[in-house]
């Protein structure tokens, strides 16, 4: 189950659209699906998890923290808004196209995808604009 919660004030709209995109990427990507938390927040908290969990002193988009079990889907993500709403006029992206590329993000980092070097950036970005285009459709 993907559920969603916020520790600022702020609510996804179509919660239980977005739900089903997100676990049919997880279906397509022939992984089940568990609990998944997608907790919406500040840069400040986001900001406190990263140096505390991650030991990284930077503002960032997303954190995810990696519970699966197999080829069974749990995790916690961290994602904040104002980090999106930046980066999303940065890009010249709606809000809403910025948020989702993120969320599917997080979960692609589940799926096993990284991000950590320019071939594995290449094919994490090709993955989101795959599943971006699904869920314009």
């Amino acid at each position: 189950m993907i559920s969603f919660h916020s520790e600022v004030s702020f609510e996804i709209p179509n919660a239980d659209v977005t739900a089903s995109w997100l676990a049919a990427i997880i279906t397509q990507e022939q992984y089940n699906e568990g609990e998944v938390s997608i907790v919406f927040c500040d840069d400040v908290f986001l900001h406190k998890l990263n140096v505390e969990f991650l030991n990284h002193d930077t503002l960032t988009d997303i954190i995810s923290f990696d519970y699966s079990v197999g080829k069974e889907i749990h995790g916690e993500i961290f994602i904040s808004i104002e980090r999106v709403r930046e980066n999303a006029k940065e890009f010249g992206q709606s809000f809403d196209a910025e948020l989702s590329r993120v969320m599917a993000h997080g979960i692609l980092h589940y799926c096993g995808y990284k991000d950590k070097t320019p071939s594995e950036a290449t094919t994490m970005r090709s993955k989101e604009e795959f599943y971006l285009q699904q869920r314009s459709n």
